[in-house]
């Protein structure tokens, strides 16, 4: 299998879901159930992680179908707690294909580390010195981090900022190749803070990255053509041709007055960039990132003209539907959790990502995925009805449905309109009678 579209795979046993995996990523079952069963990691090996460990805590991890991201097929692990975020994620995906697939660049993948000085007696004299002392810096920030540049990596540059009332910040620009470098980054900026002090004449204060990873943005973006926007019914499997096209023009004007809303509004910008980091963080947990990082450096980034504006946009164009996200994206596949959960490393696998640039483009590709299922519900029916069907399986399982009663009593609660545990009871009490 080298295709990530698998009709009918929500419908599989969860045993025949890890043969269709594993083939994809060409390793085994067994290897998949070892990584992924009892949560991923043992307590013994979460207590070397983090302190005070008294067990662990495992979350549901899926597979994210349909993607292609840059021609190539992606499927996307995803672990998260939300109950539509990985279905919503898959349809949208497939929408997307319809269009030629998510495109993704990221023109420079730079880290930067932040050495900041105060009680600067003359600013202006003070970047003069800097800058004068430029290459010598930069020869002590390679000392500082040899093992980047057989890489490929290393430091790249300075930058100077003068902050005013006596604050100097010195930027200093890292290459962590397929780390995402925040050790590297500080142990860097450590080692250049005394220098810098000496040459501005002021105190030596904090030195330390930010996660306003401004340099390492990506760009992500898609062309869905307005028929693929209607959809159709899982469960029937109704809907297509006729009147798709009238349909989907509709749908992809509410979408991009939506996107507008959110451009005016930062209290619904707030919310549309939720719905891109349901996508972006169940990826990153997935493989043992820094979703607290990513997350502080989208919302700072969304932020950066002084007001809160949305990471995408939404256009019509012609008889499609193009979507562009671009927000910073600090991740890595070496280093950190990654050495000691298998379950990342075997996310990493199936994510077939071979350098952090192929992690940082599916990341972004699922944010844009789940902005726009999200925004579609949104602008069609409403965001409730796109949960009831996923909300109704949580209570089916709770009230002790199984196997095919499942589906059974999930369409008889959904076609109802009344999801609740005493209706899911009365509702599953029935098809066992035969009623």
């Amino acid at each position: 299998m080298s295709q990530s579209r698998i009709p009918g795979f929500y419908e599989l046993p969860m045993a025949e879901r890890r043969i269709r995996i594993a083939d994809f990523a060409r390793t085994t079952p067994d290897e998949l159930a070892a990584a992924l069963d009892f949560g991923g990691i043992d307590p013994a090996a979460a207590d070397n992680i983090v302190e005070n460990v008294i067990g662990t805590y495992a979350l549901p991890f899926g597979i994210a179908l349909n993607f292609q991201v840059n021609a190539v097929d992606r499927l996307v692990p995803m672990v998260v707690e939300e109950p539509s975020v990985i279905a919503a994620a898959s349809n949208a995906a497939r929408m997307v294909r319809r269009g030629g697939g998510f495109l993704a660049e990221q023109p420079e993948a730079l880290m930067i580390g932040q050495i900041e000085v105060h009680d600067v007696p003359d600013a202006v004299r003070a970047a003069a010195a800097v800058d004068g002392a430029r290459e010598e810096l930069l020869r002590r920030a390679v000392e500082a981090a040899p093992g980047l540049v057989p890489y490929g990596g290393g430091p790249r540059g300075l930058e100077i900022r003068d902050l005013g009332g006596g604050y100097v910040v010195v930027h200093v620009l890292v290459d962590c190749c397929d780390a995402m470098g925040a050790n590297m980054v500080n142990t860097v900026a450590e080692a250049l803070g005394p220098r810098i002090a000496e040459l501005t004449g002021g105190s030596l204060g904090l030195r330390i990255l930010t996660n306003l990873a401004d340099r390492r943005r990506v760009r992500v973006s898609c062309r869905v053509p307005a028929a693929a926007l209607v959809g159709r019914d899982r469960r029937t499997g109704q809907g297509g041709p006729d009147g798709a096209a009238e349909r989907g023009v509709e749908i992809s004007a509410a979408i991009e007055t939506a996107s507008r809303f959110a451009e005016a509004d930062p209290y619904r910008a707030a919310t549309h960039n939720k719905g891109i980091m349901n996508g972006v963080d169940a990826v990153a947990i997935a493989t043992g990132n820094d979703w607290r990082a990513i997350e502080a450096g989208a919302h700072a980034f969304a932020a950066r003209s002084g007001r809160y504006r949305p990471l995408s946009i939404w256009r019509r164009d012609g008889d499609a539907l193009v979507g562009t996200l671009e927000m910073p994206m600090a991740v890595g596949i070496v280093g950190g959790t990654l050495r000691v959960h298998p379950a990342a490393r075997v996310a990493l696998k199936i994510l077939a990502a071979n350098s952090a640039r192929d992690l940082a483009f599916a990341l972004a590709a699922a944010g844009l995925a789940s902005n726009l299922a999200a925004v579609r519900a949104l602008a069609t029916e409403g965001i409730n009805r796109g949960h009831m069907a996923l909300h109704a399986r949580s209570v089916a399982v709770t009230v002790g449905a199984s196997g095919r009663e499942v589906d059974a009593l999930v369409d008889r609660l959904v076609h109802g309109g009344v999801i609740t545990l005493d209706a899911a009871t009365e509702a599953l009490a029935a098809i066992r009678d035969g009623r």
